[in-house]
């Protein structure tokens, strides 16, 4: 019988493809992943690995298993879910992932209809982004994420997990009250010849870029700016113009004109390990969130 965790370690070196990136996913060392993905060679009683000097690739079997390790998660979630489901009670811990825009207006909305429902429900939140909170997910350090995706990049969901649709959050155009009306005339296209502040390296700046060169320009990104709330002061001084979210934007100063950019959005979403869709206490969120 294989071991569902050396299993895991298998389908995480197919991914990440060394043993060291493993190691760093899993808070171990790397001669503990080696140690156990050779047991697991011993269980299955066929090579997996391909050692050479110190880097290593997989076998065929070594894919074929990696690739089926998804399947394996997904039908012990199930068969924990039907288990679970038959306590009939919602207790015990939420671990939930968000990014941080989406706090105030998705998980904390959220956290307060559980608590009106089920009291004995406990909490435990991470903010990060979802590059983060998904691979927090995948290894069960997580229950539950809100995340977002942008449509127009084509980002795809990572193996093992599954995506319900929670609402859009469109783009806004962020600009002095100078440059309204010729935002609102021209639309972004009025902005080629001014100065951006975009954030770093991210799929948010992908979006601010990928937009104005839709419109004809690639944006002069002179600022670079991690604070959302000093972009924005940045904006609203007159030293610079940016685009965002809508939930992003949702606290700015006076002086700022917010113009929806047309045909713009992200996609909120809420992801799950696939096949934990049942548990209680992940159902109990999934309905909190459906609800208008």
């Amino acid at each position: 019988m294989m071991d569902v965790r050396r299993l895991v370690l298998l389908r995480d070196l197919a991914e990440y493809q060394t043993v060291t990136a493993v190691a760093d996913v899993h808070h171990v060392t790397a001669s503990a992943v080696s140690q156990q993905l050779r047991a697991l060679e011993a269980e299955v009683g066929k090579p997996l690995l391909l050692r050479e000097g110190r880097t290593v690739r997989l076998t065929s079997a070594g894919r074929a298993l990696a690739r089926r390790c998804e399947d394996v998660l997904a039908a012990l979630e199930r068969a924990s879910a039907e288990v679970n489901e038959l306590a009939g009670t919602i207790d015990g811990e939420l671990a939930v992932g968000c990014f941080t825009s989406g706090f105030p207006s998705v998980v904390l909305p959220m956290t307060e209809t559980l608590q009106a429902r089920h009291p004995q429900l406990r909490f435990r939140f991470h903010e990060a982004e979802p590059e983060e909170t998904i691979a927090m997910l995948r290894q069960r350090r997580l229950d539950l994420v809100v995340a977002y995706r942008y449509r127009h990049l084509g980002t795809e969901l990572q193996p093992g997990v599954v995506a319900l649709p929670v609402c859009d959050d469109p783009f806004l155009i962020c600009v002095p009250e100078r440059l309204r009306e010729a935002v609102e005339t021209e639309g972004l296209s009025a902005l080629s010849e001014q100065a951006w502040v975009s954030y770093p390296e991210g799929s948010c700046r992908e979006a601010n870029v990928h937009a104005a060169r839709t419109a004809g320009f690639t944006p002069k990104l002179i600022h670079s700016c991690a604070s959302i709330p000093v972009a924005l002061d940045m904006v609203a001084a007159g030293l610079c113009v940016t685009m965002m979210p809508g939930m992003a934007a949702r606290n700015a100063p006076a002086g700022l004109a917010l113009i929806p950019a047309p045909g713009l959005h992200r996609k909120i979403e809420v992801v799950v390990r696939a096949g934990t869709e049942r548990q209680p206490v992940i159902a109990a969120a999934l309905a909190a969130l459906a609800q208008p």
